[in-house]
């Protein structure tokens, strides 16, 4: 009797009365209902291509219980998406950790699903982690509708937790580490056997103890095969599959080829077994893709790093009382408090308490920041010393750490041009040594040659192109995980290859080159009155308003001022000590004083005046300060040959007066956003490489017109959203060092490329040739591999903290 299986699941399909499906002129044969309804949906969508692409059967569907939908329907509550859900343009995005996929025609399939669902805006499944990122419409569609439709496919998706892809990310860790251990074993035990009869160091050896040597290399080299190398041989068959060459293929071939020979030379008799360069290769190979991996993860660009920072619990402070509450149920408006050691869950604003943060993980600033009542404070921080309490603003998906996280996400999805030409070499290089082999091991056989087979292994295994895949994503890994140490976030693929070519520099001025904020810079004393009692009566009007003028005097010692007025555009009034009193523009305060006004002497910036009704008091100036290190990081880049210009909207005066004081040679003021984008074509027309620096809305239309765009940590969500790059630390220095990275990092990328190509090209004919054999071409390709993947790595080991900007830490907007 003839056993059907299950054309969507595999499982045997024997059921009485059987289960068939006609799908284009054939009887197809289902084990159950659920696999025929997942069967007839893709069909209905016209995504069958995903039956000729797969390479693994899919997983049964099964019926969802009223439990496990009403747990899926929990997901639409509001409370419950603060964790995972975010707002974005058109609608809401949510990550999500899929189960269930076992090939890349699983992924293809689900997303091709989706899309076709109302209300989704875009899905996408990330093969190597199996995150899936869902933007959808929520007035057209419920998140709940769309997790049911996952399921409807066989696949499961959950909220995406950083514990629990931790947990799995380790297990990857942990499973790879074993297959390792494996082939290592298994490398040294069929060494010991195979060089005594390569070097006949044993002479005379009967055939009875070469036949047991080869049983027992067999036995050794068969969980090697099976186990250590299986991800070649997954890898490969899906690539074929797909129709995409990459290195897995020639390895799963040479592999194969050379196990199985050596098992039929065991079982059947004949000159040579290759079960040592087996599984020399697998352990050398493994070993190469070990160190890359540990590479990767120590950068986090998967996120689950810098999501280890955000806590899953809250303290929230009710009638005085703290309460331990889950972390997603904090909302906007509630209190909690965070003691010493702790880390903040959420974005805030601390209400009482004064304390040191550590905001490394946000800013790559290591020095402590003071923070107290009023400032703004950001999820991830640690507090230092003392308990704060702090009033929520943001939790949840919309905190700041969640949005990096999300750009992180993004950078490793998307590969910089330089690593997919890589890709397309390696591609089109595996395409010709698969046509090169055969074509070797037919002249060897031709020529009479006993070892021909030996020969086209080698060239199989000597010229895979390991070190040439590797060679650009971990060189471009590498120098990502040393910038964001230092508080540069590269949000695009390409950020980090375009900063090379870089040879014009464009500051905006308010909040780029200055700080964004006014301070007192001076005072002037007219009365009887001095400069203490003065600015303490200053601060005792100023407190009642808090128009930003204003703030310049709320954190200094203030006196008692009643009956305060604001009076809209012009300034304050009230009455000290039984006079009336008056702050503000010349204008305002000269209407209510009958005192002669005194002349303004300030250039930049703005004045405020104090006056009574009779008497002139004081004038403060105000003006925006420049950053501590700006001039240092101008000066760095002019040394560097790059050209430096300042392009802002504020009146000419003062642009030039900041010009002069940075030795920034050319300023243009008073230019409109329009205007701004009209001189960066005119020096991208003149052939110049521009990279912008702003950090407010009006600065977007001209970022967009640079080669590379850099957003300030204190800029608006939206110019950092779309910016090539983040200054999360505000430190100017680091696009000096974001420069040398990227010339370092193109540098080594050079470096890796010429050693791959050099190798290959030099080992190919001495494989060719016959001079090299299948174990020393497995010991020298992956050699090669490893030579690329430390050499990268030297990208990650400088000093994570600029020398000239030690100094500075303290001074950085956070």
């Amino acid at each position: 009797m003839n056993h059907l299986n299950c054309f969507h699941c595999g499982e045997p399909a024997d059921g009485n009365p059987p289960i068939i499906l006609e799908l284009d002129g054939t009887d197809r044969h289902f084990c159950c209902q659920g696999c025929k309804a997942v069967c007839e949906t893709i069909r209905s969508e016209g995504l069958t291509g995903f039956y000729d692409f797969r390479t693994e059967p899919a997983i049964t569907p099964r019926q969802l219980t009223r439990s496990e939908l009403s747990r899926i329907k929990e997901l639409d509550h509001p409370l419950v998406q603060q964790s995972f859900v975010a707002p974005v343009k058109g609608g809401q995005e949510a990550q999500l950790l899929i189960g269930g996929i076992t090939c890349a025609a699983c992924i293809w399939l689900l997303e091709n699903h989706l899309k076709r669902q109302p209300g989704v805006i875009s899905f996408s499944v990330n093969h190597t982690t199996q995150r899936a990122r869902l933007v959808w419409a929520q007035d057209q569609v419920r998140l709940s509708e769309l997790l049911v439709a996952i399921y409807e496919l066989g696949y499961n998706a959950r909220p995406y937790q950083a514990d629990e892809a931790e947990q799995a990310l380790k297990a990857e860790h942990r499973s790879m580490l074993i297959r390792l251990v494996v082939a290592g074993a298994g490398s040294f035990q069929t060494m010991m056997l195979a060089f005594p009869l390569y070097f006949e160091l044993i002479s005379e050896l009967s055939p009875e103890f070469v036949s047991f040597f080869r049983w027992f290399s067999l036995l050794v080299a068969t969980p090697v095969v099976l186990y250590s190398a299986r991800p070649f041989f997954e890898n490969a068959r899906r690539d074929l599959a797909s129709r995409h060459l990459t290195m897995d293929v020639p390895v799963a071939i040479a592999i194969g080829l050379a196990f199985g020979a050596s098992a039929w030379v065991t079982a059947f008799g004949g000159e040579e077994v290759y079960f040592e360069s087996v599984c020399m290769f697998t352990f050398f190979l493994l070993l190469g893709r070990y160190v890359e991996v540990q590479a990767r993860y120590r950068a986090g660009l998967t996120g689950s790093a810098l999501a280890g920072f955000q806590p899953t619990i809250a303290a929230m402070v009710r009638n005085g009382e703290t309460d331990i509450v889950p972390a997603h149920q904090v909302r906007p408006g509630d209190i909690i408090r965070v003691r010493p050691g702790e880390t903040l869950p959420i974005d805030g604003e601390i209400v009482s308490g004064e304390s040191t943060l550590n905001e490394a993980a946000l800013t790559g600033e290591y020095l402590p920041e003071s923070r107290g009542p009023g400032d703004t404070v950001h999820a991830g921080s640690i507090n230092g010393e003392n308990p704060l309490d702090i009033r929520v603003v943001k939790a949840g998906a919309e905190t700041r750490l969640s949005g990096i996280l999300r750009i992180l996400d993004r950078v490793q999805s998307e590969k910089p041009p330089v690593a997919r030409m890589a890709d397309r070499i390696a591609g089109k290089f595996v395409g010709r040594v698969l046509i090169l082999a055969p074509i070797v091991w037919i002249g060897w056989a031709l020529a009479g040659a006993d070892n021909a087979f030996d020969i086209t292994l080698s060239v199989l295994v000597v010229t895979c192109p390991c070190a040439l895949s590797l060679a650009t994503p971990t060189a471009i890994t590498a120098a990502s995980m040393r910038l964001r140490k230092l508080g540069f976030l590269p949000t695009r693929g390409h950020t980090l290859e375009s900063l090379n070519s870089i040879d014009t520099v464009v500051f905006d001025k308010t909040g780029t080159l200055t700080r964004g904020e006014l301070t007192l810079t001076g005072t002037r004393i007219f009365g009887a009155m001095g400069e203490a009692q003065a600015l303490r009566l200053a601060a005792g009007l100023e407190k009642h308003s808090e128009h930003p003028i204003a703030r310049v005097f709320h954190e200094r010692s203030s006196v008692s001022v009643d009956a305060v007025t604001n009076h809209l555009g012009g300034g304050l009034s009230g009455q000290f000590n039984g006079q009336p009193v008056f702050i503000g523009h010349k204008a305002f305060v000269a209407e209510h004083s009958n005192a002669p006004s005194p002349e303004a002497e300030t250039a930049t910036g703005m004045e405020i005046w104090l006056a009574t009704n009779d008497q002139w008091l004081a004038s403060f100036q105000l003006d925006d300060q420049i950053r501590a290190d700006a001039a240092q990081a101008i000066q760095a880049l002019n040394n560097a040959g790059i050209q430096t210009l300042l392009l802002s909207g504020d009146r000419s005066g003062h642009v030039q007066q900041v010009a002069r004081t940075l030795g920034i040679e050319k300023a243009i003021g008073e230019a409109s956003p329009e205007q701004k984008l009209e001189v960066l074509e005119q020096l991208k027309a003149e052939g110049h490489k521009v990279m912008m620096v702003g950090d407010g809305l009006n600065d977007l239309p001209s970022m967009a017109g640079a080669g590379i765009s850099v957003a300030m940590g204190a800029a608006a969500d939206l110019t950092q959203l779309k910016a090539d790059a983040v200054l999360l630390n505000g430190q100017l220095m680091q696009l000096m060092e974001a420069v040398k990275a990227s010339q370092q990092t193109r540098k080594v990328i050079r470096q890796n490329m010429i050693w791959a190509f050099g190798y290959n090209l030099a080992a190919l004919p001495l494989a060719a040739a016959g001079l090299v054999p299948p174990w020393l071409a497995a010991i020298g390709m992956s050699l090669s591999s490893l030579v690329v993947v430390l050499n990268a790595l030297r990208l990650g080991s400088s000093s994570r903290q600029s020398p000239t900007t030690d100094q500075l830490g303290s001074q950085a907007v956070a």
